[in-house]
């Protein structure tokens, strides 16, 4: 495998940007509100909910990692699912300095410790994605089908302005290059650096074609809930935690689920600021679809996500640190082998 020249001035700009977004959402979401009160909210929350929610979500590193495994196993990789978990948690501390790059960071601790390429590997995890796309889709179908009035508030509310003509342009401009790329492949296969851009996305088609070839659907299925399970539990149960929100029924916790899942896509560092400007929208509608206050919806809102958030970023400082002194460890053992065999 190749080593990769870094640039630390590309770094530091993606970080300084990524902080920038994290400290302008969260401006947004604590203007024209009065701290004092959030912190008292959070003085009185009972943090037995925060600590049961933080099992479900350690649990589902678990079974992502087994899921990974499964994977993985078509195209002819069988690892050990401490390797899998190491390698996943080091991502997810990666995705905390510079977002959207623990994908990466990912699938070369695997290739440190199990010598899977990086590009099938890769193209699993584009995988998993496209996986939890569809169960996001699922969660909201079912906010759409119990909690319709809330999204209609949350919408107006958040300022969105999505324009269908504009998704639909993508996809469309997304399956012509696709379909381009296969008829031409062969030929700009044949230009020596595009040769190498070829062969890696062909690993990545790899990784993406796998879930066709699984011998254990069945079981990739159950871990698939399993994690959205764990996921959904992570976040309805900090909700008993205040008294204010402690009858939020089920079908509020899809809705939650849902925003919070918006509110981590924009690339600020942790999703700070984004979550908690996400939460504090999305509660404001939970509270007018219940006839209640939209400011004491806004308010609960940012108590949930000075709760929700830091817990989520505990668990992946936690689980991100050990993974360091697990994945070098691995790694030596890999390296003692070799020196044995040789």
């Amino acid at each position: 495998m190749e080593k990769k020249s870094s640039n630390p001035l590309k770094s530091i700009i993606t970080i300084v940007v990524s902080l920038a977004f994290a400290g302008f959402f969260l401006w947004l979401a604590l203007k024209g509100l009065d701290f004092k009160v959030i912190q008292k909210s959070l003085a009185k929350a009972n943090y037995f909910w925060v600590a049961f929610a933080s099992v479900f979500g350690l649990l589902a590193y678990w079974f992502r990692a087994i899921r990974w495994n499964l994977m993985l196993e078509p195209m002819g990789h069988s690892i050990s699912t401490s390797n899998s978990l190491w390698s996943i948690s080091f991502g997810y501390l990666m995705n905390l300095t510079i977002p959207r790059s623990g994908e990466v960071a990912r699938a070369t601790a695997l290739y440190g410790v199990e010598k899977v390429p990086v590009d099938k590997s890769f193209g699993t995890i584009i995988l998993e994605r496209v996986v939890d796309l569809v169960c996001m889709m699922g969660f909201l179908g079912l906010t759409l089908a119990f909690k319709y009035e809330a999204i209609l508030s949350f919408y107006k509310n958040s300022g969105l302005n999505i324009n269908p003509n504009k998704i639909l342009i993508g996809l469309l401009v997304l399956i012509i290059g696709t379909v381009l790329f296969f008829v031409f492949k062969k030929k700009l296969a044949t230009v020596p650096f595009l040769g190498k851009v070829i062969n890696f996305i062909d690993g990545i088609f790899q990784g993406l074609t796998s879930i066709f070839k699984l011998k254990q659907k069945g079981k990739f299925i159950l871990y698939t809930l399993g994690i959205w399970i764990c996921y959904y539990l992570a976040a309805y149960l900090v909700c008993f935690a205040l008294p204010e929100t402690s009858n939020f029924t089920i079908a509020d916790g899809f809705f939650i689920i849902v925003v919070g899942t918006l509110g981590m896509i924009i690339p600020a560092s942790g999703g700070i600021g984004a979550f908690n400007l996400a939460m504090k929208f999305g509660f404001m509608a939970l509270f007018i679809s219940m006839e209640k206050s939209a400011d004491l919806g806004a308010e609960m809102g940012l108590t949930y996500s000075f709760i929700s958030l830091p817990l989520q970023i505990t668990i992946m400082l936690v689980m991100g640190l050990i993974s360091i002194p697990m994945l070098a460890k691995a790694r030596n053992n890999v390296t003692e082998e070799k020196d044995i065999q040789n």
